[in-house]
């Protein structure tokens, strides 16, 4: 399934349904995750990463390694859910002029526990950062990628990975003692 096709070489067949289903079971957590944070909806999430499988095994991609695949996939799900937001924004903005609604969150009895406060401002917090600084934090954090498969999924060097790790976490830091909130 992962091996570079060569000029010279017959077309080889597709993966079989072994090396598919074992790629979808290591990768699929990590898509997930990743689609996730950024969508904002484990439907959407889920579909978004279905898509990418979908993508995958219908084009029957080749690369050189399994590890190539899964940052294939990194990417195209990171990307898919990137649209899905941007487009779930400018809708929810629309909906809003178009009926003149009030954009302002008030708090209800849900937030009491400061687990879930706390989950929210940082899920705020993180959504001010800038999309070079989020992305990167969410490969981190989210999707449990050290700096190298980082780097290898947005095409940048580990040590630009570092920095921009660096910096998404001194800003959200920053952020988030702006407002108030203490987080360990």
């Amino acid at each position: 399934m992962f091996l570079k096709k060569k000029d010279t070489t017959p077309p080889q067949p597709k993966a079989s349904r072994t090396e598919f289903r074992a790629m979808y079971e290591t990768v699929f957590p990590i898509l997930f995750r990743i689609a996730y944070r950024i969508a904002n909806s484990e439907e959407a999430a889920e579909d978004l990463c279905q898509e990418a499988f979908f993508r995958l095994y219908e084009k029957n991609m080749v690369f050189p390694n399994p590890e190539e695949a899964k940052y294939w996939l990194i990417r195209v799900v990171k990307n898919a859910a990137l649209n899905y937001a941007k487009r779930k924004d400018r809708e929810r903005k629309a909906y809003q002029k178009a009926f003149r609604e009030d954009a302002r969150v008030v708090d209800t009895g849900e937030h009491i526990l400061i687990k879930r406060q706390t989950r929210k401002e940082i899920k705020e917090a993180l959504e001010k950062l800038p999309e070079n600084l989020r992305i990167v934090l969410i490969l981190k954090e989210y999707g449990e990628l050290n700096y190298k498969e980082i780097g290898r999924a947005l095409g940048i060097s580990e040590g630009n990975v570092k920095v921009r790790v660096f910096r998404a976490r001194e800003r959200l830091a920053g952020l988030l003692a702006k407002d108030g909130s203490y987080v360990s």
